[in-house]
């Protein structure tokens, strides 16, 4: 499964069924391993999505003037 065909919120899902699947008896080793690679790639994933949906996020503010300006959400 390439990680950017899905979106962020299959991306959680799959993980949280990786989770479930890492939990159950009668997993081989080679099953957990390629299990938690997919899992590891899924959170950097999930992980740089967040990071990159953060610092597009803007705060419209509308001065006095009525002017609107856009400030970093960052910076709140």
């Amino acid at each position: 499964m390439q990680n950017k065909d899905i979106n962020f919120e299959e991306a959680m899902a799959r993980l949280e069924k990786i989770t479930q699947e890492l939990a159950r008896e009668g997993i081989t080793l080679e099953e957990s391993l390629s299990l938690y690679e997919e899992g590891v790639a899924l959170a950097r994933e999930c992980n740089q999505r967040l990071e990159d949906t953060e610092r597009r996020i803007k705060i419209l503010q509308v001065s006095d003037s009525g002017e609107i300006t856009e400030e970093d959400f960052s910076e709140k």
